[in-house]
């Protein structure tokens, strides 16, 4: 799973070093005239927010920071994603997720490993919007495999040929 996640996070390092900081933080029609720059910011926000309550036990996601910096300055990104790679392998343990919905707020049990693939499988749904941002760009070389889910690569796999 850590391998997995790693990959993952590598793969965005790797989209960081081909963009410009202006085509990171330009807003983008495709993307409802959201940045790519937005996008990442969530994905850094939501594997930072896991990080952030593991000591206590307690994430609210609705809490994330929502760090302007992270979605117009590229340097700040990748300097959150290289942190969250040397972060991110921890033992799993017990973890309460609190949100609020229509004015109640609800506690949820989960564990860190099961947050972990939350946070994955939200991540590659925000790279398919990234990887739809970039296509403008004619100078933006992605693994085919950017902003999948590893279900559906394994399933191309198996049925390939």
């Amino acid at each position: 799973m850590f391998d997995t996640i790693k990959h993952n996070l590598h793969s965005l390092v790797d989209l960081l070093h081909q963009l410009s900081n202006q085509q990171y933080s330009k807003s983008c029609t495709a993307l409802s005239d959201a940045s790519i720059g937005k996008h990442y910011r969530h994905i850094i926000e939501i594997f930072g927010c896991l990080l952030e309550g593991y000591d206590e036990g307690l994430v609210n996601y609705d809490h994330r920071a929502r760090n302007q910096t992270i979605e117009t300055n590229s340097r700040i990104a990748l300097q959150k994603l290289e942190w969250l790679t040397e972060e991110i392998e921890r033992p799993n343990k017990n973890i309460s997720i609190e949100q609020t919905l229509a004015g109640q707020t609800l506690l949820v049990e989960s564990n860190y490993y099961r947050e972990l693939l939350f946070n994955l499988d939200h991540s590659i749904h925000h790279q398919a919007l990234i990887k739809v941002g970039v296509a403008e760009y004619d100078n933006i070389l992605l693994d085919e495999d950017f902003g999948v889910a590893p279900s559906t690569i394994s399933y191309r796999k198996q049925n390939a040929g």
